[in-house]
């Protein structure tokens, strides 16, 4: 949760995720992941050392979709003079969790949290589907989207460049726990001046 201006922007998540220990044949070998991974990076969950690797993912029935029903995911803005949900919806569509690309709004899950701006937007590339969207901050408005090559699962950031401009950077790297597309892109946005 981000705030500014007596706001709270928070994205709570309602979907089951299990942990499976499996045991591992010796202290190197790749237990959960099924290749080593790009650029020396450590694989996740491992556990290199230790006697069990872990084998985290969401709860799925044998058709590949959550064992709760929807939605998985909202985006909420809270009055912090009062402290109560002054808006919330559902975040995100299935299309790139589904075998079929359908872009339903059904909300869903977030890893990573929203960074907002003193302009009062608040930006969220966090979700399962690969965009990054800018949100205003009092009412909830979705104000902007954009497609992203690959999963970011990740706060996005923003900076001032040299001519006072704000840009906003994602990086789409994707998430070896959720199965998100990897991905090694960069990403930044010029802001509107």
């Amino acid at each position: 949760m981000d705030t500014v201006h007596g706001w709270a922007f928070a994205t709570p998540t309602y979907l089951a995720f299990t942990s499976r220990l499996v045991p591992r044949p010796n202290d190197t070998a790749l237990v959960v992941n099924s290749k080593p991974p790009q650029g020396g990076l450590p694989a996740l969950n491992e556990n290199f050392g230790a006697p069990y690797a872990i084998a985290l993912g969401p709860l799925l029935s044998p058709l590949g979709i959550p064992c709760e029903q929807p939605p998985w995911g909202y985006v909420a803005g809270i009055d912090l003079a009062t402290g109560r949900v002054a808006w919330q919806h559902r975040n995100g569509t299935v299309r790139d969790l589904a075998p079929v690309p359908l872009p339903f709004r059904m909300g869903v899950p977030n890893l990573g949290g929203p960074i907002i701006t003193a302009g009062g937007v608040a930006f969220l590339s966090g979700t399962m589907d690969y965009y990054v969207r800018g949100y205003d901050l009092a009412s909830g408005k979705e104000l902007w989207r954009s497609r992203l090559p690959a999963g970011a699962q990740a706060t996005p950031m923003t900076y001032e460049g040299a001519d006072g401009r704000q840009f906003l950077l994602v990086v789409a790297g994707g998430h070896g726990s959720t199965h998100t597309k990897p991905g090694d892109d960069v990403i930044a946005y010029a802001l509107p001046r």
